[in-house]
């Protein structure tokens, strides 16, 4: 029974082992048509493996696609944190910015408002109402810019109108 198998080279031992298998199992079951009975009785075994191994393999991949969205899902979350995180300081600061320079605008108006009341006109008026804007809130309109214009030249031509103070006498 064995001369009638044909014997395979050993270079390959993957199809030899498998050969030295099916030649065992002829062996065994009672020649060729035992094998193929064998044979035929195995393969919805192995199409039911089969498709087991192709479902898990799905599932496998489908965990991998569901790991790969939440990693990127993450991210931009992360990513979305960090830029508003950003966005929290520049605003804190430029809150900081605009309340010292209002605070400064008003010192030094009513620093010089003894000496020149229209420079003090010009720092305490629409201009820091217009910076403050600018600073805290990080929007300027053209009625600000419109409104200072105006306001500035309301107070220089009240200062040219002005008459001169008079020197003390000695």
């Amino acid at each position: 029974m064995t001369s009638d198998l044909p014997m395979p080279q050993p270079e390959d031992p993957v199809v030899y082992s498998g050969m030295m298998i099916a030649r065992e199992w002829g062996m065994s079951i009672g020649g060729a048509d035992g094998l193929k009975v064998a044979l035929k009785a195995l393969e919805p075994q192995l199409a039911r493996e089969h498709a087991v191994h192709e479902l898990v393999a799905q599932q496998a991949e489908r965990r991998a696609e569901r790991e790969a969205e939440q990693e990127r899902h993450a991210a931009e979350l992360a990513e979305r944190r960090a830029l508003a995180e950003a966005q929290q300081r520049l605003m804190f600061v430029r809150l900081i910015v605009g309340a010292v320079l209002a605070l400064a605008m008003l010192g030094a108006g009513i620093f010089v408002v003894r000496d020149a009341w229209w420079l003090a006109a010009l720092l305490c008026g629409p201009s820091l109402i217009a910076l403050g804007k600018l600073f805290v809130l990080g929007r300027s309109d053209s009625d600000d810019m419109r409104y200072v214009a105006g306001g500035a030249r309301g107070a220089t031509d009240a200062a040219a109108q002005a008459q001169p103070p008079v020197p003390p006498a000695m």
